[in-house]
């Protein structure tokens, strides 16, 4: 039975204190899965690259509904922990609900989203054929250059 096992953790503020802070969050995909080129992986992604991969998933599915994600509030009631806490709960059950959709599991865009660092321009250019490499090899070279493993 195959089983994907996909955590989004480790909110990190990157840039605090100026006006371009942002958060990112690790997300670590384990998996026996067949789908996946690496079985084991773990990027950092933002808020804003969640969007951009819900845009994508939505426009390339069809009529599959796409989960949603957290919502994007600036006025939050409460601690900014709390604010990062519920977006990070929120994050994972969304990826957690895209891996069990076998359409958009089949997605070539989630897999480098989830299993290589590359920025969202690369990932449009990988999946185009213009890139560099192609969509296997780019996953394997950060796989292999230990980036991707959790140490």
């Amino acid at each position: 039975q195959e089983v994907t096992t996909v955590r989004v953790q480790d909110p990190r503020v990157q840039h605090e204190g100026s006006w371009n802070s942002y958060v990112d969050y690790k997300i670590f995909l384990h998996t026996n899965s067949k789908a996946f080129t690496a079985k084991t992986s773990c990027v950092r992604r933002r808020y804003r690259e969640f969007v951009w991969l819900r845009r994508q998933l939505q426009r390339n599915a069809g009529l599959v509904p796409v989960p949603e994600l957290p919502g994007k509030s600036s006025f939050f009631v409460g601690s900014t922990d709390e604010f990062i806490e519920k977006r990070r709960q929120g994050l994972q059950q969304f990826l957690e609900q895209v891996v069990q959709n076998v359409v958009l599991l089949s997605d070539i865009l989630l897999h480098l989203f989830l299993q290589s660092q590359l920025s969202l321009p690369q990932i449009e250019s990988c999946v185009q054929g213009q890139g560099p490499q192609t969509v296997t090899e780019a996953i394997l070279h950060y796989a292999m250059s230990n980036c991707g493993w959790v140490q």
